[in-house]
């Protein structure tokens, strides 16, 4: 690949253009579960409906101008904003200079972008919107023909993640009459298959479930919870997907490298 001309502009044209699609993630995050449009009306406050102004509206930078607080009603505003705004920029520079200007790298940030908003959602709402996972697939099974893992890999990885999980679930209604994991669940896996393969979905499921355990028994020993209280497994699959879409490989050869 021919080294780009510019690469520093490149890399920060990258990080800004990550920064705005950042801003768009928060809109799809707080209006997805209600049920509203994530296009129209434009942003506005959320406490007293005042319509954003552009200025209002720069990823980070507004934030910080306005303390944390809307400029109409001076309601406190969401700290959650500016941080998935920074960590969808990070991610865009960070995809950038791991596979350069490439179609892997738009497949890959797309993926990214759906997981930062499936990660958010499912932490404050327990829910995992049909309108992300559904088309998530489809689309996921169609990169895959044109970026990878190809299309056998991606359909084995649909079956196995959606597949495998759906029996934990209807094992666990079975024997103890009550739901332990949710549907939503079920099609996210599906995805995250659709998109990485067989080899890395397992390996998304496996991190997934050993970071929750380690945060649920955390959660436990702090907070004295009951052994129901349900964590947002949708939270800790995507970590597990992210991680696994970067650095899957090498932990898979890793693994076996032990034996």
């Amino acid at each position: 690949m021919t080294p780009a001309p510019y690469p520093a502009l490149e890399a920060t044209f990258v990080t800004l253009l990550g920064l705005i699609i950042g801003s768009f993630l928060n809109v799809c995050i707080y209006r997805l579960p209600r049920r509203l449009s994530p296009v129209r009306p434009r942003s506005s406050c959320t406490s007293c409906g005042h319509m954003l102004a552009w200025y209002e509206n720069v990823p980070v930078v507004s934030y910080a101008a306005l303390r944390g607080r809307c400029r109409g009603c001076g309601a406190p505003i969401s700290l959650m904003y500016p941080i998935v705004e920074a960590i969808t920029g990070a991610m865009f520079l960070s995809g950038y200079l791991l596979y350069g200007p490439s179609l892997l790298l738009v497949v890959r940030l797309i993926f990214g972008c759906a997981m930062i908003v499936l990660f958010v959602i499912d932490l404050q709402h327990r829910i995992l919107p049909n309108v992300i996972t559904l088309p998530g697939i489809v689309a996921g099974f169609l990169c895959s023909v044109f970026v990878g893992p190809g299309w056998l890999s991606s359909l084995v990885g649909i079956v196995a993640g959606g597949g495998s999980l759906w029996a934990v679930a209807e094992i666990y209604y079975r024997v103890r009459h009550e739901e332990g994991l949710g549907m939503g669940d079920v099609k996210m896996l599906a995805m995250i298959g659709a998109f990485l393969g067989w080899r890395l979905v397992l390996l998304t499921l496996v991190l997934g479930s050993l970071s929750g355990t380690i945060v649920g028994l955390g959660i436990l020993l702090l907070k004295r919870e009951s052994m129901k209280y349900a964590l947002p497994f949708g939270t800790f699959l995507a970590l597990g997907a992210i991680v696994a879409a970067v650095a899957g490989d090498p932990i898979i050869h890793w693994y076996f490298g032990l034996y």
